[in-house]
């Protein structure tokens, strides 16, 4: 159970946008303090991609130091590339936050929704007029990215009783424990 004050940054990872939203809890009260994201249409380089997420992510913990990351785990879609690049932007986005031992939680694109809005097949525009309702936010991003990591960040508030069904991860040490397959021998 959340007490006292946390701030909680969720991330939508991507590679051509990145969004993300951070919140400020103070018992049970949640305050939006910021809700962004990263634009990388205009790099061709899948790597320089990577590192811009990777800078983009340790920008945001060294200026709002959030004490845990919520971020969208990938959905399985058809299209391989597609899935191994998504892949590849959620790993550096949790590196960042693991070289700094912020403790990860992965939601699915379903839960997320599921806690916003009640409906694990909402729209990304159901889901934001509810974030908007929820922390009187003026006015929506055109692209609906960042509300995409917001919810990520609100979600992890509303399951802060219940984070069994999520991954958490304090450190390299406590990722490697829990993911002892994911370890080559050499």
């Amino acid at each position: 159970m959340i007490t006292g004050e946390k701030i909680i940054l969720g991330i939508d990872p991507g590679t051509t946008i990145m969004g993300f939203g951070l919140i400020k809890i103070v018992g049970s009260k949640i305050t939006l303090l910021q809700l962004n994201e990263l634009k990388m249409q205009k790099y061709k380089d899948h790597y320089i991609k990577l590192k811009l997420i990777f800078s983009r992510t340790l920008d945001l913990i060294e200026q709002f130091k959030p004490d845990e990351i919520a971020i969208e785990a990938p959905f399985f879609g058809k299209n391989v590339q597609s899935m191994l690049k998504l892949g590849r932007a959620q790993g550096v986005a949790m590196a960042a936050g693991l070289s700094r031992e912020i403790p990860i939680i992965e939601y699915s694109p379903r839960k997320i929704k599921m806690a916003i809005t009640g409906n694990g097949n909402a729209s990304k525009e159901q889901v934001a007029k509810m974030l908007q309702n929820l922390l009187q936010i003026k006015t929506l991003p055109k692209n609906l990215d960042a509300t995409d990591g917001l919810a990520a960040a609100v979600c992890h508030f509303f399951n802060r009783d219940n984070l069994d069904s999520g991954k958490k991860f304090s450190g390299w040490k406590s990722f490697l424990t829990q993911n002892p397959h994911k370890i080559k021998k050499v």
